[in-house]
């Protein structure tokens, strides 16, 4: 969904989110912050000064969105044994036995692949590189080696989850530039406080799984904290599109109002904390960023 916000942005220039908690949590193995790959919906309009070719439109998503399902089917592989010992993961098809690892590795395969050669052959050979260097930074270097290693692991491995603009900017204009890598930025700052508030009501899942994320590694308080300068982080950094003058008032003041109720929220995780308040902080992150990109497309078409 945030991808397609890039390519809309840059033709100008010339160069489903469910708030359920139960919905909202499953999609934590599978697309925000595992994956690493959101459909770039939003970054390719952004990317455009006026209409996208339908053709990039479609293409991209559509081969960006096979390559994300590869990854997440990979991430799942990888920890089907660390998914049937956490509550909040046994539901998945592989733990319960639902899915073989041969099945896995087949559709994994046959939807990457493809959604790859949809990129190189409908879009621009740029965007297929970036995208499987996405997925190799997911399913391997996060997946298989920063998550049971270190409890930095979402911090280094957000990169991978904050290429989605990346990917809708160079379907689109053939090449990475400065504003891309500002909402890759952004991004980037969102994934650690985003799923540390997961953590942090969920820490007798990962400690039960072995699995050492930050609460586990230097416990609640510590985590708390972080949650709060992490935050204060993203917001410093969600004020640089105007700073730049890619956006105008609108997204500023929307930047603005939106950042002062997430810090509201990790002000109140680090000094009164509560598992119910981490979860609804958890919800508001993903309102959050779904919320401050979708203002940053409208920005774009009001200054048309």
């Amino acid at each position: 969904m945030i991808g397609l916000c890039a390519a809309l942005y840059c033709a100008r220039r010339g160069w489903r989110v469910t708030i359920v908690e139960r919905n909202a949590e499953r999609r934590d193995g599978c697309s925000f912050e595992n994956t690493g790959m959101l459909v770039p919906s939003h970054f390719v309009p952004l990317a455009a000064p006026g209409m996208v070719p339908l053709q990039i439109l479609l293409a991209a998503t559509a081969g960006i969105a096979l390559v994300a399902g590869a990854a997440a089917a990979v991430n799942c592989l990888v920890e089907r044994k660390i998914d049937a010992r956490m509550r909040r993961t046994s539901w998945r098809p592989l733990p319960r036995g639902d899915l073989t690892p041969l099945d896995t590795v087949v559709f994994a395969g046959a939807i990457g692949g493809f959604g790859l050669w949809v990129l190189a052959h409908f879009v621009n050979p740029l965007t297929m590189w970036l995208t499987l260097g996405t997925f190799v930074g997911y399913a391997v270097v996060y997946t298989v080696i920063l998550k049971p290693l270190t409890p930095q692991n979402i911090v280094i491995g957000g990169a991978s989850g904050a290429m989605p603009p990346v990917l809708g900017w160079a379907a689109v204009t053939g090449e990475v530039t400065t504003e891309a890598l500002l909402l890759f930025l952004i991004i980037f700052a969102w994934t650690p406080p985003h799923f540390w508030s997961l953590a942090l009501y969920r820490t007798e899942d990962y400690t039960r799984a072995g699995v050492p994320m930050l609460p586990v590694t230097h416990g609640k308080d510590y985590t708390q904290l972080q949650v709060l300068l992490y935050t204060l982080i993203l917001f410093g950094v969600s004020l640089l599109p105007y700073a730049v003058r890619m956006s105008g008032w609108p997204y500023l003041a929307a930047a603005v109002v939106l950042g002062l109720v997430y810090i509201g929220y990790a002000v109140r995780i680090y000094a009164n904390y509560s598992d119910r308040l981490a979860r609804s902080c958890f919800r508001y992150s993903i309102v959050y960023l779904a919320t401050l990109f979708a203002a940053l497309l409208v920005d774009h078409y009001l200054a048309r």
